[in-house]
């Protein structure tokens, strides 16, 4: 049987859902599905319109319950950096899963990420490493991208780019101008593909 893989997503600016699309391409393309979800917004509407941000999109459903991800093998998660760290729409939600740490509703799921900042140096890394005290507490397991798979496009220095080791990465700049590079895509659709491969060969 084919592992139920979901894709889990806060974007203020439409980065991370635009790196999330990538992500769900690459499953598509190992020949998995994937249910794709956003983690509820939390700031009120006269705030984000000052931010001049959009809004979560109408397509993509909210993950409110996070007895939801119970039914997935696995879930890509999608975070946006908050000076080095998940953003507050995140830890809300995480704050939510009390029931799942309790009970082990998550343990034994596998997980990979993938970031925005708006900055080199803004915390691509530190956000995956501060996410290591999320995942272990609950008892899933960590699926990193590496470097193999995406080897010549990761170590490319001829344009700046986010993405590494830990997961595909974008830059948007502090206004949320810039949007993801062909290449960030690129490495996004990769970890997406070998993402699959690896929940598939673990899940059997």
């Amino acid at each position: 049987m084919a592992p139920k893989i979901a894709i889990v997503y806060y974007s203020m600016y439409g980065h991370i859902a635009k790196l999330a699309q990538a992500e769900k391409e690459g499953i598509e393309k190992a020949g998995g599905t994937v249910d794709l979800y956003q983690v509820p917004e939390t700031l009120p509407n006269e705030v984000l319109a000052k931010m001049h941000a959009p809004g979560q999109s109408k397509d993509i459903p909210l993950l409110e319950d996070p007895a939801t991800l119970q039914k997935y093998d696995a879930f890509l998660l999608g975070i946006p950096t908050r000076y080095g760290n998940n953003s507050a729409q995140w830890r809300t939600f995480w704050d939510k899963t009390g029931q799942q740490w309790a009970t082990g509703g998550y343990y034994g799921k596998m997980a990979g990420l993938f970031f925005s900042t708006a900055s080199l140096g803004g915390g691509q890394e530190s956000t995956a490493l501060a996410t290591m005290s999320t995942l272990a507490h609950h008892g899933i397991i960590y699926v990193p991208f590496g470097f193999a798979k995406a080897f010549g496009t990761m170590s490319d220095l001829s344009e700046v780019h986010g993405g590494g080791p830990w997961g595909a990465g974008t830059f948007s700049s502090g206004d949320g101008s810039r949007q993801p590079s062909a290449k960030e895509l690129e490495i996004a659709t990769i970890q997406g593909e070998e993402f699959y491969k690896t929940v598939a060969k673990y899940t059997g």
